[in-house]
């Protein structure tokens, strides 16, 4: 101790370094007397055994200051005892439980660091933070503490555990412990819920501090020690189930990171962190003087002197002055931090919903008075309002809430109406946000968030009023609500290099053998930035192509991804494939091709994934290489099956992707996976023109293997589309299939039009495209350049096969349409427009198509 206090005292040692020196001696202490401790005791009433017969040990766990690596210079040490398994002792004639010789040892070592000496005591030990306190057992085996904290742990016991950390005993197995626990201290979701409890802690806090006069308290007071730990222990209980850099027990390095990742301005993170340190220094320097457990300021004048000049101060008056500066910018960010939107003035009516509200939704107000407040307020309809919140207020949600929910959703309720009724449409829209409410009512840390977050209550109520499709995307998966807190990222969705660095960094967090969580976080990535897209897009920030753009680059990533994940699992197990090639070894590879919008670079909400899978192995020796070796056929086989089940399976984050595999060579009841050989001599001997067709919007978009497929893939297309066709055989195939299509796939109303089946929709559009290239690219190679529509029909321009003025007008529609659709869908409608809607292009389509596949009928009629 004189050594860590001189070295401080002199300007030799960080902060840093004392404080770390200061845990290790803990640590040693403890964990030395532990050790003879155990010896001793072992000799007198025998070795605790589990059950197995294998030798157990006590975990002594480091709760505060000590587990955080953090003690301070004359400070309590928060122990929790613990050992692995029940069983009994061995060895001696009388048998002990496993319970009573640990809570014995934890006595002992309580005592002998404890116990005044005439040398004194080593340190003051406090066990009150074990469950159940002072009532509970001394010792309890980790089941024992996994199923009280499963079942009777609160939130306090949260806020404990962030700085646990195993310091004495068995140190790996006090690991496995606490890392059993990590799901009770850090929530899968945000978990806006802490607000209420740490404010609690911190008003009890307060009042001791009042009651007892510790206004110059630099641990409790005002912008003192503990709240600069409240902050970040804050950000560390919200975020930490979502973003394990959080799941740290060190304050300055938790503050760094909260700047770094922008849950804190960078200023303020480092403003925290300066104070953090200065007054962990006086903190000490007020403790080395005389090894007291103090944070005071002295009354004394020399006192003061003293601390000044350990501090590195002239004098008192300008110790103070820093000392308050710190500390008022401490409270300030405090203050701000934890302010309660809900109880500010009301002179701010956007974040607060005023009495009238609260009224109503308390069913205080009679219906004649409810009913002229929301038609004053702004609601179209207002009875239908008043039903949906009695039906809420009255409904199973409600009354199924604990105390606390009831709170929180009491509080909410009046803000979110208050906000609904700012809406275009507030009846249609307070019904969307009331179907969300009832799903999350039971998870009171989501009213939290929205109670607590103004930003966020009005993003939901803006994406909610914007589209039914958002609502009900939200409401399926309430994580998402977590997006809402950031404006900035919710309507810019990220490039396609910054998606591919968060899906990295996403899936680096978790085991690479837990497919179950990788699952989930590929599901949850993709709703986060389909959702992303959908806001920008219902903002009007986006143009509809640059929509397909994200969503379809979204998709391959996806599918690159989830090929990844399956390969290697495949790979684990049976090794990589290989054949030989002339004598040559090789090594064979898989890829994914899209077809469709996918293909096409024309993705939308909720599209299915129109894809085929290859693989190039041929040749000889065709087997993996592993110890359960097995047939390239078979693994690539089961490589097709694994991807189906990662993109198709019901996980509680719902699906993937649905896919559809009909375009594979004969349809269903064709091969799950091709060879390229096989592949290539099906679509050159034995393809529909349908399937031709299908082909111009072909591409390679994910693939595994040192030799890329997708070259090769584009010559075999291009070499097969290229092929000279009969003209008249052609048309009448194309225009036959559209005929049947249209008439199996419509399902608009009579009296309305069908935006992609009926004449002059987007059907229309894409088979002429299609038949374009079938016939031209013979001679015209460079129409087979690329796979979406609007680009297909520049290059017919360009070659000179269609006017400059008819694709122009196939172009306009295609976007027109598609833009409508796109609507359509956020709207959770049909893809269905009025009779006479756009009817200029429909028109114009029709003439065109007339002129391109139906001359001869045209030719024949005059």
């Amino acid at each position: 101790m004189l050594r860590i206090a001189w070295r401080d005292l002199a300007g030799w040692a960080g902060l840093d370094e004392t404080l770390a020196d200061l845990s290790a001696l803990a640590a040693a202490c403890i964990d030395s007397a532990l050790d003879k401790l155990h010896t001793w005791q072992s000799q007198e009433l025998g070795v605790p055994k589990s059950a197995a017969g294998i030798a157990q040990s006590l975990v002594v766990i480091g709760m505060g200051k000590l587990g955080a690596r953090e003690l301070n210079f004359s400070s309590d040490i928060d122990l929790i005892f613990a050992y692995p398994e029940d069983g009994e002792t061995q060895g001696k004639k009388r048998r002990l439980t496993n319970e009573e010789y640990f809570v014995r040892l934890a006595q002992r070592l309580g005592n002998a660091l404890a116990a005044h000496t005439a040398d004194g005591f080593v340190y003051r030990v406090d066990t009150r933070l074990r469950p159940f306190g002072d009532s509970g057992p001394l010792a309890l085996s980790f089941a024992a503490m996994e199923e009280y904290y499963q079942n009777h742990g609160r939130e306090w016991e949260r806020y404990a555990l962030i700085k646990a950390r195993a310091v004495a005993g068995d140190i790996v197995q006090g690991g496995r412990l606490l890392n059993s626990l990590l799901p009770f201290v850090y929530r899968r979701y945000l978990d806006f819920g802490v607000f209420e409890s740490l404010r609690g802690m911190k008003e009890m806090i307060v009042r001791e501090t009042q009651r007892r006069g510790l206004r110059d308290n630099i641990k409790l007071g005002p912008g003192g020690i503990r709240e600069i730990e409240f902050i970040g222990q804050l950000f560390q209980l919200i975020r930490g189930g979502r973003d394990a850099h959080l799941q740290e027990p060190g304050i300055l390095r938790v503050l760094g990171y909260l700047g770094q990742a922008q849950h804190l301005a960078v200023h303020v993170a480092q403003e925290l962190s300066d104070a953090y340190i200065f007054l962990r220094r006086a903190e000490n320097r007020l403790q080395e003087f005389a090894d007291e457990q103090t944070h005071a300021l002295p009354a004394d004048d020399l006192e003061q002197t003293r601390l000044a000049l350990s501090m590195n101060y002239p004098d008192w008056d300008a110790f103070r002055h820093a000392l308050e500066q710190h500390m008022e910018c401490v409270h300030t960010h405090f203050e701000q931090i934890f302010a309660a939107p809900q109880l500010e003035s009301q002179s701010n009516p956007r974040q607060s919903a005023g009495g009238d509200l609260t009224a109503l939704w308390q069913g205080v107000m009679d219906e004649a008075q409810a009913d002229k407040l929301l038609v004053a307020r702004g609601f179209d309809d207002a009875g239908e309002a008043l039903r949906l919140l009695n039906q809420l207020r009255q409904g199973y949600h409600y009354r199924a809430l604990s105390e606390r929910g009831r709170r929180r959703m009491d509080s909410l309720m009046p803000l979110l109406l208050a906000e609904v009724s700012r809406a275009e449409q507030p009846a249609a829209t307070l019904m969307r946000v009331v179907n969300l409410i009832e799903t999350i009512a039971q998870r009171t840390a989501y009213l939290a968030l929205l109670a607590e977050n103004p930003l966020a209550l009005a993003q939901l109520v803006k994406l909610c009023a914007a589209s039914p499709w958002i609502s009900a995307l939200l409401t399926r998966h309430p994580l998402l609500l977590d997006e809402l807190l950031d404006a900035r990222s919710l309507y810019t969705p990220l490039d396609r290099a910054g998606l591919e660095s968060e899906l990295r960094q996403n899936l680096l967090r978790i085991p690479q053998d837990d497919l179950e969580q990788q699952m989930e976080a590929l599901r949850h990535f993709k709703q986060v930035h389909v959702l992303r897209v959908a806001a920008a897009d219902t903002a009007g920030v986006m143009p509809l192509m640059i929509v397909s753009d994200h969503l379809t680059a979204l998709a391959e990533l996806i599918l690159q991804q989830v090929l990844s994940l399956a390969w290697r699992h495949l790979t684990a197990r049976h090794g990589a494939p290989g054949c030989t090639i002339n004598g040559q070894p090789y090594r064979p590879g898989f890829a994914i091709v899209a077809y469709g919008k996918l293909g096409g670079i024309e993705l939308g909400y909720g599209s299915d994934l129109d894809v085929v899978f290859l693989h190039d192995s041929t040749g000889e020796r065709q087997r993996t290489a592993g110890p359960k070796s097995i047939d390239n056929a078979v693994f690539f086989a089961r490589l097709g099956q694994r991807i189906i089940h990662i993109l198709n399976a019901h996980t509680p984050a719902g699906v993937l992707y649905e896919i559809d595999m009909r375009l594979r060579p004969s349809g269903a009841s064709g091969l799950l996976v091709s060879s390229l050989e096989s592949f290539a001599d099906y679509q050159q001997t034995q393809a529909w023109t349908w399937e031709h067709q299908a082909w111009v919007r072909a591409r390679v978009v994910a693939e595994q293997g040192a030799n890329s497929i997708a070259a090769r893939f584009e010559q075999l297309r291009r070499t097969t589309l290229q092929r000279v066709r009969d003209e008249a055989a052609l048309r009448a195939e194309v225009h036959d299939m559209r005929e049947r299509m249209r008439a199996a796939k419509r399902t608009c109303k009579p009296g309305s039009f069908d935006l992609k089946q009926d004449p002059g929709g987007i059907v229309d559009i894409e088979f002429m495209v299609q038949y374009g290239a079938l016939l031209w690219a013979h001679d015209q190679p460079a129409l087979l350049t690329f796979t979406d529509n609007i680009r297909l029909l520049q290059g017919f321009a360009a070659t000179g096969r269609m006017s400059v003025a008819d694709v122009q007008l196939l172009s306009d529609a295609y976007r027109v349409y598609r833009a409508a659709a796109h609507r359509c869908a956020l709207q959770d409608e049909p893809i269905c427009a009025g009779e006479d809607e756009f009817r200029d292009y429909r028109d114009g389509v029709i003439r065109i198509w007339q002129d391109l596949l139906e001359w001869e009928k045209l030719h024949d009629n005059g």
